[in-house]
């Protein structure tokens, strides 16, 4: 049996929408696992307790991958298992987040690892199936694997007193429905 994506609830106003899924829908997301990563190049700087990987980058954790052009890895000075214990992941660039029957894909996105949160910035689409909801910022909590997007995150207009002249956008999708006989 697939496992549809359930809208819990669709809240629709002029500046944001919140899209919620069943934590039935995704199963929760092992944040415990160990995190793989391959890219071009990266850039140790231990001192600052980070290290910058780039170019087609991809992390990978149990069933979850992320890709973008560059990501910023911040780690705590604590060692675990002979590795520095990451904390949060800035990812940049055609940034995408695969998960079993699910993609994200917006122009930033962290990974606040502690929180077990991810949140994506900027032309965001989460696609499952058929089913497609485009907006302004997507949080997911992999814990309970709700998904909420609203229409602000990037695009607020201001003017030169410092008033918002326009602010966020809205959010926009296709659900599909089932065909009946």
């Amino acid at each position: 049996m697939a496992r549809p994506l359930l809208i819990a609830a669709l809240a629709a106003t002029a500046t944001a929408a919140v899209l919620a899924t069943s934590a039935m829908g995704q199963a929760r997301h092992d944040s415990n696992a160990p995190i793989d990563f391959a890219a071009q190049s990266i850039d140790l700087q231990d001192r600052a307790n980070r290290a910058i990987l780039s170019g087609g980058v991809r992390i990978t954790q149990a069933n979850m991958t992320l890709t973008a052009s560059r990501v910023t890895v911040t780690y705590t000075g604590q060692i675990t298992d002979g590795s520095p214990s990451v904390s949060r992941f800035d990812a940049s660039g055609g940034v995408t987040v695969t998960r079993p029957d699910q993609t994200a894909r917006a122009q930033y996105g962290v990974y606040d690892i502690n929180r077990r949160v991810i949140t994506m910035l900027g032309n965001v689409t989460l696609t499952q199936g058929s089913n497609r909801v485009s907006g302004g910022r997507l949080t997911i909590n992999l814990d309970t694997g709700r998904a909420s997007i609203d229409g602000s995150g990037v695009g607020t207009t201001k003017a030169p007193d410092g008033s918002v002249i326009r602010s966020g956008g809205r959010v926009t999708g296709r659900f599909t429905v089932p065909k009946r006989d």
